[in-house]
């Protein structure tokens, strides 16, 4: 693998610190004469990252300088083009949103990790689930709803009890947080290929927003969720230590 480096640290002292050791070491490079990418930082500085340079196709390779470093490396700075040149490659497709809202606009956004759908004042979020134009659930009483891909079934999903999902598995997890009717219900497990819809009843009762990796759209009517297959994003991991195993670690810690 060729090693021109595009180092990329978030604002954060630590990884600007880490950014000016490494280029000293390594050197720098444009992002258009790069290789590859380095992001110093934690997870949402890798998703930033991953956002800002899709166009590129360029593969990333984090190394963690934050609290939260699950898409990440562990920091090192010795032996770094080594590192490189044995890491593994994930690639991972997005999810893409389109949001109507209340004044007939409409949002449109990309996640990594999930879309989620929350509620904006203090009742509870009334949504109606259609998955590929079958409408499957007339009423879900929530906080809200989330669809997340295999990477991002660690975050806010996991958080939210639903399943951890293998890289690779051409699965999305839609799940509930905090259903009140069906009280139990945790969510299913939908074909990678499925479009999603959730329509908000009683929208001015019962507002909600919806959330696409960090963009936030207000006074949501209904949102459609579904996998980009045209955007791919690289990420590189260390030798043994790619999401695969990290998931399967996960489940046991």
């Amino acid at each position: 693998m060729p090693q021109r480096i595009r180092f990329e640290a978030s604002p954060a002292e630590p990884a600007q610190s880490a950014l000016t050791r490494l280029t000293g070491l390594y050197g720098q490079c444009s992002r258009a004469e790069a290789d590859l990418i380095v992001a110093l930082g934690g997870d949402g500085f890798m998703l930033q990252t991953l956002h800002q340079t899709q166009s590129l196709s360029l593969p990333v390779y984090g190394m963690n300088c934050g609290t939260i470093g699950f898409l990440m490396n562990a920091y090192a700075e010795e032996n770094l083009l080594d590192r490189l040149q044995e890491a593994g490659e994930e690639v991972l497709n997005p999810l893409a949103m389109r949001a109507e809202m209340g004044d007939g606009s409409e949002a449109q956004g990309l996640a990594i990790n999930e879309v989620s759908l929350l509620r904006a004042g203090p009742q509870a979020a009334k949504l109606r689930i259609s998955v590929d134009g079958r409408v499957r659930m007339e009423e879900l009483v929530c906080d809200g709803a989330l669809v997340c891909t295999p990477a991002g079934s660690t975050a806010y999903n996991y958080s939210a009890h639903g399943p951890i999902l293998p890289i690779g598995s051409d699965v999305l997890a839609l799940t509930a947080i905090a259903a009140f009717r069906p009280r139990r219900w945790r969510g299913a497990l939908l074909p990678k290929v499925a479009t999603v819809r959730f329509d908000v009843l009683d929208p001015s009762k019962r507002p909600v927003r919806a959330d696409a990796d960090g963009l936030s759209v207000p006074d949501v009517r209904a949102v459609e969720i579904r996998t980009e297959p045209s955007i791919r994003h690289r990420i590189l991991f260390d030798e043994g230590h790619g999401l695969e195993e990290r998931l399967i670690r996960e489940q046991f810690a």
